[in-house]
């Protein structure tokens, strides 16, 4: 096994962007990078050797999916989650409290009273499954213990996803339980650790920038491995408040410990968490938007205004004999048309789904590895301006 380790090699003089490598058990993760979502141990319709000829430096799979399918047992049995799909590099975890939050505890805006799905207790949280309503209970201790068996080198401490429709009050009143689950995570983790992983504490207050104040620094003075921001990815929270929420908290991390952002990833949205200092961050954007058919394009045709994507099961492109966009060279765009492409969507073929998820994964690992160049060469915030025009 290999040794964990993070290291800053270079700064950007005009903003908090940075350079720097994390050494894991199964490789090194050059940062900035971005981390596609495999939710049960797949990063849909692509393999492996797939995500490795995207560029794909680190997978991300989900607790909550793996522990009620197939099961942490039979992942482990296989040798953990790299080993059981096929993957050889690096992965990361995360803690099921997202999951387990967002889809058994539906809050709605004028009333955010939670279902009977879910039942929260200082202790943790009895779910029922959104398979079959089986029930379930995910302490901190639990969690720890289903990722210690998934075996994945990065894991993230239990924590409960707080829904942006929540007061300052009501957010106030739950970090404190929060916060107890992290350090009984880490506590769990450093009795049970074989040493092959690496743990991470989650900063959670919503949009208030006090509680997250409070939050980063309980967090900070515990001894995590690496910090992972989240809870700004929930519906309704604009970029706005999500850039706010990054710029309040990295400045606070320590400088010699990597960060992760949870959820986040669309092409404005990299330049604005990288400028101010995210190291990783994930995101099931470029393949969710390529199985409906909406693939990435370069500033030559993408702007702020169509996200820099096109939807190519439009009629316009059923004659275009030109790759999805110019210069790229994934093997999507140096093989294929757009009219092919357009022809897969409208007659439902599988391989559609597959060669524009391979698209986009290699766009943005393609995206960030310019914008690795960019803070080298010192011209990150000119890339930044050719791709987001006055948006500085």
């Amino acid at each position: 096994m290999g040794k964990f380790g993070f290291k800053v090699s270079f700064k950007d003089k005009s903003s908090k962007a940075r350079i720097g490598k994390i050494t894991t058990p199964h490789g090194v993760i050059q940062t900035p990078a971005f981390t596609p979502v495999g939710t049960q141990a797949s990063v849909k319709s692509l393999t492996p050797r797939d995500l490795k000829e995207t560029g794909t430096q680190m997978f991300f799979g989900n607790t909550y999916h793996l522990h009620l399918r197939p099961g942490e047992d039979v992942v482990e049995k296989f040798g953990g989650l790299g080993r059981f799909m096929g993957w050889d590099g690096p992965t990361i975890t995360d803690s099921g409290g997202f999951q387990i939050f967002s889809l058994g505890d539906r809050l709605e805006e004028k009333n955010p009273e939670r279902t009977k799905l879910i039942e929260i207790s200082d202790n943790g949280v009895k779910f029922r499954s959104h398979l079959d309503g089986s029930l379930h209970y995910f302490t901190p201790e639990e969690s720890i213990r289903i990722q210690h068996a998934l075996g994945a080198d990065l894991i993230i401490a239990f924590d409960e996803c707080l829904s942006y429709f929540l007061t300052e009050e009501q957010v106030e009143s739950v970090l404190p339980r929060i916060h107890n689950w992290e350090k009984r995570s880490l506590e769990y983790h450093e009795k049970h650790s074989k040493g092959n992983q690496f743990i991470y504490g989650v900063i959670q207050g919503a949009a208030f920038k006090d509680l997250r104040k409070i939050s980063t620094d309980f967090i900070c003075s515990l001894d995590f491995d690496g910090f992972a921001i989240g809870g700004v990815a929930n519906a309704g929270e604009s970029k706005k408040d999500i850039y706010s929420v990054v710029e309040w908290v990295t400045p606070e991390l320590p400088e010699g410990k990597p960060r992760h952002l949870l959820g986040v990833g669309e092409v404005d949205d990299i330049f604005e968490i990288i400028e101010r200092g995210i190291d990783t961050f994930d995101c099931v954007i470029p393949t969710r938007l390529g199985r409906t058919g909406f693939l990435f394009v370069d500033p030559k045709e993408g702007n702020i205004e169509n996200r820099f994507r096109i939807d190519i099961n439009k009629s316009i492109f059923a004659k275009d004999q030109g790759p999805v966009t110019k210069d790229c060279g994934c093997y999507v765009c140096q093989n294929f048309t757009r009219g092919y492409l357009n022809h897969l969507f409208r007659s439902r073929e599988l391989l559609a789904y597959r060669l524009a998820s391979y698209h986009n994964i290699y766009f943005i690992n393609n995206l960030v590895e310019k914008i690795r160049d960019a803070i080298l060469n010192g011209e990150f915030k000119k890339m930044k301006r050719e791709w987001l025009g006055g948006r500085i």
